[in-house]
């Protein structure tokens, strides 16, 4: 009775303290918070410097991206901490001191601190998330003085208090977007990237990912880029027609639903910093002072590792995130045809025994002369499994029509109807969506309408609704398992050579004696082959 007593006497103030509170742990233990918060206290500027992005810390484009990041990215990012504390935080938490003596003076700013973390952190719909994250963009390159075409219509009474996101976003603006939204993502997932970046830390150069195919995904959706021709050659530092907010909101949460999840961990990341102990912030920023090793030598690119990420929902999302950062660990390489060869045979004594998450990317150029290829006219198209693959004469799966992987029987029988031979992905058999040949090297893409593995529509440049045979130029195939099932394969590949071993070996104890050689056999069958012979038990 005493606690139901205390409850129903317990003043608006304390209910709502504990109402913020108990929504603020589900995203972020309650300790933490108050150590961030005891600490973005302590000034007027803590909080805006703790939200940033590590000062020790140089973004720059590799050398063969085609778009380096614009002269004013830098200034944008240096202001994104500023940026998140405005938008969430307001002026800040009160510096000590500010409020009242005693108790309730150092928690005078706590609830209006977890209100604006439970703004930014609490779980709320993709598209609320979106808008909040286009939010923090505007108010970032409002400050910084850079182009953004993101506006914001005051609320009329549809229960938006914030208004509703309209405007228009040019090519370069959204390339810029996407970088600042990775730039949240290896603020939280790099190794080293936690800290403040101290004084006696040498900088970080930070290649950042090609987001090209990204954009003109978004430009593409929203009709902005109207006919496949218009893709080849196409340029983001050649401007064009912008998309609109509500088109590029639309594309993002069907095709990046990731980029809503940007903001939350990006400020969960940055309050985990601050609670930390300053002298292991400083010392594992200064463990990390070299160039990253994210050379893009693969068809698995940065850029893709984070595309795949954002349109994911699952626990390979992390895994394609830590990729895009610090490049895919090459043991978990399966197979690439232009190192190990092309055909099934090479393929399959990579992935056979595999049984965990793979991902294959396929190279390759529509026919039409080998020029295709010379000036750029290629495209990938990938393919990710849930299980491995087993050699079959029919699809398998999850869903239905999912998997074909079919190799040469080693005994050949005869068959009035010869299932093809090679790899196939959704459709059915004769009618693949995709369909790579027994050699590796011709891959023929149809047109769907109705598909549970691809959505109906054109998977490639240029496809049309007949069938589209291209030139294979290379296929990768990667693991996605990690080290326990890198093992299981291991084990496996070692069992199946002995059980060869076994097989090949000839046990000549059994063939001592010229009696019961095969050779005395034969040549008595030749000599009289109707003599009646009689077994002997």
């Amino acid at each position: 009775m005493g606690a139901a007593s205390s409850t129903a006497t317990a003043s608006p103030e304390a209910h709502e303290r504990r109402e913020q509170e108990t929504l603020a742990s589900a995203a972020l233990a309650l300790p933490l918070l108050r150590a961030a918060f005891a600490r973005s206290s302590a000034d007027a500027s803590a909080l805006p410097d703790a939200l940033a992005p590590p000062r020790g810390a140089s973004f720059r484009a590799p050398g063969s991206s085609p778009l380096p990041p614009p002269p004013h990215f830098h200034d944008l990012l240096a202001r994104l901490g500023k940026a998140v504390a405005s938008v969430f935080f307001g002026d800040g938490p009160a510096p000590r001191g500010a409020g009242t003596a005693g108790a309730e003076g150092d928690d005078a700013g706590w609830v209006p601190f977890l209100k604006g973390f439970n703004r930014c952190c609490a779980r709320v719909s993709a598209s609320r998330s979106l808008a909040l994250l286009l939010r923090v963009y505007a108010a970032a390159c409002a400050d910084a003085g850079a182009p953004c075409g993101v506006q914001f219509q005051p609320g009329e009474g549809d229960g938006d208090e914030e208004g509703k996101v309209v405007g228009e976003l040019a090519p370069e603006e959204i390339a810029v977007f996407l970088w600042m939204c990775w730039v949240m993502a290896w603020c939280g997932s790099a190794p080293g990237a936690s800290g403040d970046g101290g004084e006696k830390s040498e900088p970080i150069v930070v290649l950042l990912p090609d987001v090209t195919h990204l954009v003109l995904s978004a430009l593409v959706s929203a009709g902005a880029v109207a006919d496949d021709e218009g893709i080849w050659g196409w340029e983001i530092s050649s401007g064009g027609k912008g998309v609109k907010v509500q088109e590029f909101t639309s594309w993002a949460l069907s095709m990046a639903s990731g980029l809503g999840n940007c903001l939350s961990r990006y400020v969960q990341e940055r309050f985990r910093s601050l609670a930390a102990d300053p002298t292991e912030q400083e010392n594992s920023v200064s463990t990390v002072n070299a160039t990253f090793d994210t050379s893009d030598v693969y068809l698995l690119t940065r850029g893709r590792a984070w595309a795949i990420a954002l349109s994911l929902r699952n626990k390979l999302t992390e895994k394609f995130l830590s990729s895009s950062i610090v490049g895919m660990d090459t043991e978990d390489l399966l197979y690439r045809s232009s190192v190990h060869g092309k055909g099934p045979s090479r393929f399959w004594s990579g992935v056979e025994g595999y049984k965990g998450p793979i991902l294959i990317l396929l190279s390759a150029f529509s026919k039409g002369g080998v020029e295709n290829a010379i000036s750029g006219r290629r495209w990938v198209i990938g393919v990710l499994t849930e299980d491995g693959f087993e050699s079959k004469d029919t699809f398998y799966g999850k869903e239905k029509n999912f998997v074909y992987s079919h190799l040469h029987p080693q005994i050949r029988v005869y068959e009035a109807n010869p299932k093809p031979v090679g790899l196939a992905f959704g459709g059915t058999v004769g009618n693949e969506r995709i369909f790579l040949d027994e050699d590796f090297s011709k891959v023929v893409v149809r047109h769907h309408a109705v598909d549970k593995t691809y959505q109906h529509g054109s998977l490639i440049p240029n496809q049309g609704y007949l069938p589209v045979e291209a030139s294979v130029l290379d296929v990768e195939v990667w693991g996605l398992g990690g080290e326990a099932t890198r093992r299981q394969q291991d084990m496996y590949k070692k069992r199946e050579n002995i059980f060869s071993e076994q097989r090949r070996k000839i046990d000549l104890k059994t063939f001592a004696n010229w009696e019961d050689s095969p050779e005395k056999m034969m040549m008595d069958m030749m000599s009289d082959p109707n003599a009646v012979r009689r077994e002997d038990r």
